[in-house]
């Protein structure tokens, strides 16, 4: 047990499902000095909470915050909430679950961030340590606690980060990393500055060992000054680096260290988007020495997640992709791109939600191209709709979006459920989102 945290007084800040594995684990230790926190009046894992537990509901008093030692804040609530920053500056320290966990894992961590693809990569990052007979643990913000899968049997831990989580690690030591990429996303947290945002994410670079960088995007490199203090190593879409494609006519091969890996046809996913994904996966990995004929075996049989352009079901020669994950424009973007050499008589896009202030101007290149028309909900939907007053159509809901598509859309076309945007305005989340989609496209007639 993290010594630092005995005989202190503890309050943890929100009840989201990571801190609620750290409640569990801290009275599993005895530490009774501990007081929880929720600005809700309902929160959702109240029911979760042992009895007796001294829990108080309501907006956070930075007077009161300031008694306590250490705040475990959940990924959910903003360091720059005016009371953490308040209690911050009063001398309390500010952790999350991931600093907590630092402490405590004994095996090496892999850990992976970006704003895109993070999900699958870490998947397919245990996937592969699983299929080479490492007793591996993956969590964190890809929806398992870290407390929840501390073992000490563990031989690995792969951890999906997000921004939020990193805000207060210190202490995190990475064997590997990677920021896979950075785009526009969560800049309501961040000043409305993507600067900010990548600076979050590169904090995963302190302490780290070997550090795996996207040739295409700056953002994942860690500062000039800083470089040599690791080992790095690069993947791309090219074949300049560590890992990359290489075409030729009309065959796609993964490279490593410029050398042909494999064909993309012997992968279960397609899209270059996913040939980079798993490019950055076998470059994460590469610390483990995974004999070559595991790793074929293990990306050949590695189908991708739901909710990742997904293909739902073909309907009189057209095809449905279920993207719900893409809550960012940049999701949308690579899906687009992953598509269009699939499917060249062009795609009708549904998209629409929460915009997080987003600028989906990006987008603007494909309409009228790959993109045929975009059926436009949600919220923030107006966004949109002003990317091209033609050809961006309004609908209420994705459901009137999902009917009118499949009554314009012609075979050898592609209707793609890419939102690009948040989803909580009309959904329970971007889960919920693309089963929805999955039940409606499912019920479509042949």
């Amino acid at each position: 047990m993290n010594a630092s945290l005995q005989h202190k007084k503890i309050a943890v800040v929100g009840l989201g499902i990571s801190n609620i594995s750290v409640i569990r684990y801290l009275i599993k230790h005895d530490l009774s000095m501990l007081t929880i926190f929720d600005t809700r009046s309902n929160p959702p894992h109240m029911g979760d909470l042992p009895v007796g537990l001294d829990l108080r509901l309501g907006k956070l008093d930075a007077e009161v915050l300031k008694t306590y030692d250490i705040i475990v804040i959940s990924p959910g609530i903003s360091i720059y909430d005016e009371a953490i920053v308040r209690s911050q500056e009063a001398g309390v320290k500010v952790v999350g679950d991931i600093e907590l966990f630092a402490h405590e894992a004994k095996a090496p961590i892999i850990g992976i961030t970006g704003s895109n693809g993070k999900s699958t990569v870490t998947t397919l990052t245990g996937f592969i340590a699983d299929a080479a007979g490492i007793n591996v643990r993956v969590g964190a913000n890809i929806g398992t606690p870290v407390f929840d899968i501390l073992d000490d049997k563990a031989e690995l831990y792969v951890l999906e980060l997000s921004s939020f989580e990193l805000e207060t690690v210190e202490n995190l030591k990475l064997q590997s990393c990677a920021i896979l990429n950075v785009s526009e996303d969560h800049l309501d947290r961040y000043h409305g500055s993507l600067d900010e945002y990548a600076k979050t994410k590169q904090r995963i670079f302190k302490n780290a060992k070997q550090v795996v960088v996207n040739r295409d995007d700056l953002y994942s490199y860690p500062s000039r000054e800083d470089r040599d203090r690791y080992r790095l190593i690069s993947f791309g879409l090219d074949n300049t680096g560590n890992y990359g494609i290489e075409k030729d006519k009309d065959q796609i091969y993964l490279t490593r260290n410029k050398s042909i890996f494999m064909n993309v046809k012997d992968l279960r996913v397609s899209g270059m988007h996913n040939y980079v994904n798993v490019l950055a996966a076998l470059a994460l990995t590469e610390f483990l020495e995974i004999p070559k004929t595991v790793l074929v075996k293990a990306l050949h049989n590695f189908s991708g997640l739901p909710h990742r352009c997904q293909l739902v079901k073909t309907v009189h020669g057209v095809a449905y992709y279920n993207d719900s994950k893409a809550t960012n424009v940049a999701s949308v973007v690579a899906a687009i791109e992953g598509l269009k050499d699939i499917h060249t008589r062009g795609m009708i896009l549904l998209a629409g939600g929460l915009g997080k202030g987003q600028d989906f101007t990006p987008l603007k290149k494909y309409i009228g191209h790959e993109v045929k028309t975009v059926f436009c909900f949600g919220k923030d939907k107006d966004k949109l709709l002003d990317l091209d007053k033609d050809l961006c159509i309004n609908v209420e809901n994705m459901e009137e979006a999902i009917h009118k598509a499949n009554e314009m859309a012609t075979t050898g076309q592609a209707v793609l459920l890419s939102p690009g945007c948040a989803s909580f305005d009309q959904f329970k989340g971007f889960e919920h989102r693309g089963h929805v989609f999955a039940d409606i496209v499912g019920n479509l007639a042949n």
